[in-house]
């Protein structure tokens, strides 16, 4: 006879998500930012729902942040008119996308680290009443996009200045956890530069949910990007950054086969736990299980070690993951569940997928 079922309404494996938890999450960053004056954009990557992140704005957040073009067009059907797009945008098809998106909200603005991106962002605003405004992406320490130099930086900022439908707002940043001191030393060197030349630089965007509590240390920066707190996940918690209470979203899945000892078999692989493992041993964090690893991930399958003189799960058993990487999980999924006492409402993931 197995033992009671977790959520037994909801088929396995499935992610559902805390509501009494995000609330504690959102509510508690929104405070950190508003005691330190820094503008706060959260990504709606990690959650991918529109109802999160005007819940966010509701909070007092400034605005929403996007990887790519698909998210913000799911976000400004839903009502979001405050976007930053952080990705080069190329191509006459992403180009036409963007600038229809452009003319139906309040304010888009975007990012770019190089003149072949600028000049194709002025073609295609060249003719806009209101200039598509642009951050320069500077690369401090992260290792991705970015100019490589404050020089670089003042000398696309200027490139920016000088074409027509385009301006110059700012800088932006995604450093390396703990690279707040590099992002300070170049941002201030770029608006030193900036100064000189009589160029304006009002926005100083950082970001990254590792170094989240310490945003107020990093000098220079106006606004803060962040995803991932408000669900968190096991690389977090491997930082301190948070606890295992602050994890809003578990994935429930089902031991399905007990095969040897030592050894369990789950009906969530790396469709739904993804295989990122930021650095970490195994592909989550069995709640209420620390002796048990998840070792391995196929498509459909996981595969649990502890023990072999342990019986910690019987078929049919159902456990709840913190997984490694949440954000990733939330694009694995077309819905969710929401949880807040005994009540559970299943909601689409509306901007899963949305990678162009």
């Amino acid at each position: 006879m197995t033992r009671s079922p977790q959520y037994p309404e909801l088929d396995t494996p499935c992610a559902v998500i805390n509501l009494d938890t995000v609330d504690r999450n959102v509510n508690a960053y929104q405070a950190y930012c508003d005691k330190h004056g820094i503008a706060l954009r959260p990504h709606i990557k990690t959650h991918k729902i529109p109802a999160f992140a005007k819940q966010q704005l509701a909070a007092g957040a400034k605005g929403i942040t996007c990887q790519k073009i698909g998210e913000a067009e799911v976000m400004a059907d839903a009502g979001l008119d405050d976007i930053l797009l952080t990705y080069n945008v190329l191509g006459t098809r992403k180009l036409a996308r963007l600038r229809a998106l452009f003319d139906r909200v309040k304010t888009l603005r975007v990012v770019a680290d190089n003149t072949a991106v600028v000049e194709g962002l002025s073609r295609a605003f060249a003719d806009s009443d209101k200039p598509l405004e642009i951050l320069v992406e500077c690369d401090t320490g992260g290792g991705r996009c970015g100019v490589q130099t404050p020089k670089a930086a003042v000398a696309l900022a200027q490139k920016i200045e000088s074409l027509p439908g385009v301006s110059f707002a700012g800088l932006m940043t995604y450093p390396s956890a703990g690279g707040g001191p590099k992002v300070g030393g170049f941002f201030g060197d770029v608006m030193a530069l900036l100064d000189g030349l009589g160029i304006a630089c009002p926005i100083r965007s950082s970001g990254g949910t590792p170094d989240m509590w310490k945003a107020h240390e990093v000098a220079h920066v106006t606004e803060h990007r962040i995803g991932t707190y408000i669900y968190n996940d096991r690389s977090l918690m491997a930082r301190d950054v948070c606890g295992e209470d602050d994890c809003a979203l578990r994935v429930v899945a089902e031991v399905v086969s007990l095969p040897a000892p030592g050894r369990a078999v789950i009906d969530a692989g790396s469709k739904v736990l993804t295989s990122d493992l930021l650095g970490l041993e195994g592909f989550g964090y069995v709640v209420g299980h620390p002796e048990v690893d998840v070792v391995g991930l196929s498509e459909e399958h996981g595969v649990l070690h502890f023990e072999p003189d342990l019986t910690p799960f019987e078929i049919g058993e159902r456990i709840e993951i913190i997984p490694n990487h949440v954000c990733v999980v939330s694009n694995m999924l077309d819905q969710v569940h929401l949880v807040r006492g005994d009540t559970i409402k299943t909601v689409d993931v509306a901007a899963r997928g949305k990678v162009l």
